[in-house]
């Protein structure tokens, strides 16, 4: 996939890019190997800035319309004045998911990367320039919708939480194991469509994660009825007291990157140097 959609590229690394095109012996391979190792380089300074601010980022992926803004928007209406939430939205077009969470009162800043179908740890470093972290107790990084190059980049970010739609069939973390075994916590969504959908089956999608060596909790919810969202919120405090903890010790999270896809976006084939929009929209 990625030596051919050009996905390598952002609108955040485009200029380390353009700095650094292929010439004079360097290898296209050493030109996208340089970009993740100054991806990491950019994630360790954002995760500093996070915690040092002691907010909890969390990156929500999944492919698109699975329910994650529709899970931002419940989870900000439930935590009003428990919990100060702010949110960046990532999509190649439009500025409607930031919209969504603005209504429901939270800040949001929207990342229209383009062609890119994914975010990067630039992307994110810049959109901090737009927003504060001030007295923040989370941060959610709504990701490209995309089931295979999230998963393959540190934002900065402490934990992977992956949604599954009932809709999309409980075979997927079978079929996508880069994804899946990033997970911290998996999320069965649109549980309220269960009764409709008789060959999905939450416990298949269970066996299917956990057959990829990854234990991670599954939770199964509706954002519609609010079937689950009990317990959705309930991991989502225990994780702010476990990572508050960590940073009495002087330590923090770190999410699970996967090296494998890291492999496919450092490739001769991915050579494509597609336009790319400098656009990143905000409201």
């Amino acid at each position: 996939m990625c030596n051919t959609c050009g996905c390598n590229i952002t609108p955040g690394n485009r200029p380390l890019i353009l700095a650094e095109k292929p010439k004079n012996g360097v290898t296209t391979v050493s030109v996208l190997q340089n970009l993740l190792s100054k991806n990491n380089h950019q994630a360790g300074h954002n995760r500093a800035r996070f915690d040092a601010q002691k907010v909890l980022v969390i990156n929500l992926m999944s492919s698109p319309g699975s329910g994650k803004t529709a899970l931002l928007e419940e989870t900000i209406k439930r935590l009003r004045g428990a919990l100060k939430i702010a949110v960046i939205e990532g999509d190649l077009e439009t500025e409607n998911d930031a919209r969504r969470i603005q209504a429901q009162g939270a800040p949001a800043y929207q990342i229209i990367t383009g062609s890119a179908c994914h975010l990067d740890a630039h992307l994110v470093h810049n959109a901090l320039h737009h927003m504060t972290l001030d007295d923040l107790d989370v941060l959610f990084i709504e990701n490209v919708g995309n089931l295979v190059c999230p998963a393959s980049f540190d934002l900065g970010h402490h934990r992977n939480v992956v949604l599954l739609s009932v809709t999309e069939g409980d075979d997927k973390p079978a079929k996508y194991p880069v994804m899946f075994r990033a997970a911290d916590l998996m999320l069965i969504s649109k549980t309220d469509l269960l009764p409709f959908l008789d060959d999905f089956s939450p416990s298949n999608a269970e066996h299917n994660l956990h057959n990829l060596a990854n234990d991670a909790p599954v939770i199964a919810f509706s954002s519609k009825n609010g079937d689950g969202l009990d317990a959705w919120i309930a991991w989502l405090q225990a994780e702010i007291e476990t990572y508050r903890a960590l940073l009495l010790k002087q330590q923090t999270q770190r999410p699970k990157v996967q090296i494998e896809g890291q492999l496919l976006h450092a490739q001769p084939g991915a050579t494509k140097f597609y336009p790319v929009s400098h656009k990143a929209a905000h409201t």
